[in-house]
């Protein structure tokens, strides 16, 4: 008589993670990475500090971080560093609206005609060649030294990325939904409000990264030209007096500002976008 034989295989421990494993995820943790992005910066000022103390670096071609941090606090205590970025963050924001609202409105707009986006687009094209800081004399000439010169700088640099960004992704809308509809009777006004408008919407949002940061520069080139105020005009005003520290002092605002600007964006484009974030983490956890 022959007996069955059945044997059962264990099943596979999962390996335990490793030391590593364990430090490399304490470190990649948003905790772990502000603490080095902190101590790496630390220890280039502290670097360049020492540099300068030993006489390795010219104080007076480099700047001192101890100088910088003396400027800074002096700007902010007779209030000319706090008008200074209101000035500037007020021309780059409202620069960043009108731009990006214009140039997607005219972007979608050139769908509705073919021949219309045909017969501009080589004027597109040659427009978004020129540098638009070389716009700058002739904006300020225009518009005078005022806020408004510094705003339309800041609206020619960020229109055309809207513009571009909008009429590309409304070319590239859903054609099979276009013509689902197009059978059930819908005109040309509904098909836009419909599939391209919601289909261009993600493109369009995603500008907004690259834009803010237009805004931001048109908004400070225009006040390099002509200001009585900004930080441009400082960081201007501080380079003709071989005022270094002065100049970083408004840089560093500037980054200050720019980061402050950035997460706004991607906290308005999160909530505006949610699965970009999902896909965003997905791939990361491949």
């Amino acid at each position: 008589m022959s007996r069955a034989m059945t044997s059962t295989v264990p099943a596979a421990a999962a390996p335990a993670p490793s030391k590593n494993t364990k430090t490399r995820s304490r470190f990649d943790s948003v905790w772990g990475r502000s603490l080095l992005q902190l101590l790496i910066a630390a220890l280039v000022l502290r670097a360049w500090q020492f540099g300068v103390d030993a006489g390795w670096i010219s104080a007076f071609m480099v700047g001192s971080p101890a100088e910088i941090w003396k400027s800074l606090v002096r700007g902010a205590a007779d209030g000319q560093l706090w008008q200074d970025s209101y000035y500037t963050l007020f021309e780059a924001i409202l620069g960043f609206a009108i731009g990006t609202i214009a140039g997607s409105a005219l972007g979608l707009a050139l769908w509705y005609s073919p021949f219309v986006a045909r017969l501009t687009e080589p004027f597109i094209i040659a427009i978004n060649s020129i540098p638009k800081i070389a716009f700058g004399p002739i904006v300020i000439l225009w518009f005078g030294t005022g806020l408004i010169s510094k705003v339309a700088l800041a609206v020619s640099l960020t229109s055309i990325v809207a513009l571009i960004a909008a009429y590309q992704a409304a070319k590239n809308a859903d054609l099979d939904f276009q013509t689902l509809l197009v059978t059930l009777g819908a005109d040309k006004r509904a098909i836009f409000f419909k599939v391209i408008v919601p289909s261009s919407l993600p493109a369009i949002i995603s500008t907004f990264h690259i834009n803010i940061g237009f805004g931001l520069v048109g908004a400070v080139v225009g006040e390099f030209i002509s200001s009585e105020h900004g930080l441009g005009h400082m960081i201007f005003t501080a380079s003709g007096l071989y005022d270094l520290n002065t100049v970083w002092a408004g840089l560093f605002m500037l980054m200050v500002i720019g980061f402050g600007l950035y997460f706004v964006v991607d906290y308005v484009e999160r909530k505006l976008l949610p699965w970009k974030e999902d896909t965003h983490h997905a791939t990361l956890n491949v």
